[in-house]
């Protein structure tokens, strides 16, 4: 009897325990992984990291010099050889492991066997990146990072960078308009487009940066952001007269580049391989960012007068796609659908889109239209997003890589209070002087009644 409450009374703290981390794994994974996971994933990957990497088939022959070592000081048995170990660092959401790779591999080989390593180590994924020639690095996560997105602690910060997400292997998803300077985003409703819009330009408006902004609903997605505008156009008529001043304004900036570099005026633009970025401090123009919301209403035609303004627009708009990097002007094109039935010059100006955010959409031609190109992965992943999981989306460029990412969630007003917070960093620039928004002065806050009486007057 006394043996059964000695373990009644050990067995209840170990209860506890089991239960708070159990609780803990569901409600807190950061906490557990912290906890928990970490040190037995740990200890898993020091224990079985060269039979694991055998049984992938990530081991090569070892060299003569070092069979003939092996056989003169030791007798054990010859293995094949893993890549070596270079670095192991813990994080808050996994494990960073850098190898370097045996003669002969190549990071696809560890990329093929990612969803076996994940098995052999019990954590939620493992991503592999390439870091250098004959470097790759592990990036493990032990939970899922999507379901509760918390962005990482050290941001990277640039003239032209901008966190906007955070990817399913725990890094932040920049926008790095000097190295992807346009890019396409779609999503139907309710999918989280909006939401990623949002972060983008409350980044944006923290840098040195022109907003222009066209939104053919009318201005309801982009007029709370108007302070922070430099321009904006709410429908059809004003968006082609609005390209038609971007278009000026991009040729006087190839203007300023040539006298500059004393390029005679004969020279085509796109035969001058500068960019602003070469030009003094004092002359650089500020960059441009325009920023499409729903690309579709531009394509839209009822009457054959119709018809010659989308050809016009969508002429104006290729070719800020196509000369506009040079002249500091970056193209953010949004909408829910994207095809080639849209009308001519579609694919010609996906094609000019480097980057590629595609949401949760309805058909799967407008994932094969957004991510086909980059990767026949990427078109399953963008088509498997869940209705529950909003802000989920999949990131891909020219390169063929891609991934999983998701938005932080970013209400409405946090983001036109960022705007009018940043309003004074809103550039005056001459050319778009029509177009830029009207942002009704704040008025003062309006007192109640006085609880105060009085002090009578006496004579």
């Amino acid at each position: 009897m006394s043996e059964l409450l000695t373990l009644i009374e050990v067995g209840g703290p170990v209860a506890a325990v089991a239960g708070g981390a159990a609780y803990a794994r569901v409600k807190a994974p950061a906490v557990y992984w912290s906890a928990v996971g970490l040190p037995v994933t740990a200890v898993r990957f020091s224990a079985t990291y060269g039979s694991t990497m055998d049984a992938c088939g990530l081991t090569v022959a070892p060299s003569r010099l070092r069979v003939l070592l092996t056989r003169a000081t030791t007798r054990r048995e010859i293995r094949p050889v893993p890549p070596k170990i270079r670095r192991v660092r813990p994080t808050s959401t996994g494990l960073r492991v850098r190898l370097r790779l045996a003669p002969g591999q190549e990071p696809a080989d560890v990329a093929a066997s990612a969803e076996r390593l994940r098995h052999a180590w019990g954590v939620h994924a493992v991503h592999v990146a390439s870091v250098k020639p004959g470097v790759v690095e592990l990036r493990m996560t032990g939970f899922d990072v999507l379901r509760n997105v918390r962005m990482p602690r050290r941001l990277p910060a640039g003239e032209l960078l901008v966190p906007v997400a955070l990817r399913d292997d725990g890094t932040a998803f920049v926008r790095d308009y000097r190295a992807i300077p346009h890019c396409l985003t779609l999503g139907a409703t309710l999918t989280g487009k909006s939401v990623y819009m949002r972060n983008l330009i409350a980044g944006l408006a923290k840098l040195d940066v022109a907003l222009v902004g066209i939104d053919c609903k009318l201005g309801v997605e982009q007029a709370p952001f108007a302070p922070r505008l430099s321009a904006l156009a709410t429908d059809p008529d004003k968006a082609s007269a609005l390209l038609d001043k971007l278009v000026a304004e991009m040729e006087t900036r190839y203007d300023l580049i040539r006298d500059q570099q004393g390029i005679t005026g004969s020279v085509p633009d796109d035969e001058i391989t500068s960019d602003i970025w070469g030009l003094p401090a004092k002359l650089r123009p500020v960059p441009l960012v325009l920023i499409v919301d729903e690309v579709a209403e531009l394509f839209l035609v009822a009457t054959r007068k119709d018809e010659e303004r989308r050809d016009h627009m969508v002429t104006q708009l290729i070719r800020l796609a196509q000369l506009g990097r040079a002249a500091g002007v970056f193209l953010e094109v949004c909408g829910q659908r994207f095809g080639s039935e849209l009308g001519k010059g579609a694919t010609m100006l996906r094609a000019q889109l480097t980057g590629r955010v595609v949401h949760r959409v309805n058909d799967k031609t407008t994932a094969e239209m957004g991510l086909g190109d980059i990767s026949p992965e990427a078109v399953l992943a963008a088509t498997q997003i869940a209705p529950e999981m909003p802000g989920v989306a999949v990131a891909g460029d020219s390169s063929g890589g891609w991934s999983r990412m998701r938005t932080p969630n970013l209400s409405l007003a946090d983001a036109a209070r960022i705007c009018r917070e940043t309003a004074h960093l809103a550039p005056v620039l001459p050319a778009l002087a029509a177009f830029r928004p009207y942002v009704p002065p704040v008025a003062p806050p309006v007192g109640g009644p006085s609880l105060v009486k009085p002090r009578p007057v006496t004579g």
